[in-house]
């Protein structure tokens, strides 16, 4: 497995600092989720059940990219997983929206195409902080 080591460099800082905001990011909307699933159903429009299965997951998604940005050593698969999964989030989330499978409201769709737009720039932002350590 390739490591990249991050620990004081200003290039590595950005990476990590990239990393962290994602996971607290993802982490705080995954507590949302879990916590307040009927009233997020109520304003998002999916199901409080599946809200809270979505919820479960970015808060172990965020535990995660939050423990790989806390590492003395970053993992190279590890970003670009991190990466990886944040496009295909972008992606569901716009394509979620266009088929109409989540059954959103209006504010759920803005707050969908939103989140995918934060996401989709967290994936360009770790993109760039891998370069930077070349």
């Amino acid at each position: 497995m390739t490591t990249l080591t991050v620990a004081t460099t200003g290039r590595a800082k950005f990476l990590r600092l990239v990393l962290a905001l994602d996971a607290v990011v993802t982490g705080t909307n995954g507590l949302v989720y879990l916590a307040g699933a009927g009233l997020v159903s109520d304003l998002l429009g999916p199901d409080a059940g599946l809200l809270r299965g979505i919820g479960a997951f970015l808060l172990v998604y965020g535990v995660a990219v939050g423990l790989l940005a806390a590492r003395g050593t970053v993992s190279q698969a590890g970003v670009k997983a991190v990466i990886g999964l944040n496009i295909a989030w972008t992606l569901g989330s716009v394509a979620a929206v266009i088929t109409g499978m989540m059954e959103f409201t209006t504010i759920g769709a803005v707050w969908a195409i939103a989140q995918a737009l934060v996401v989709g720039v967290f994936a360009e932002l770790q993109i760039m902080g891998l370069r930077k350590l070349r």
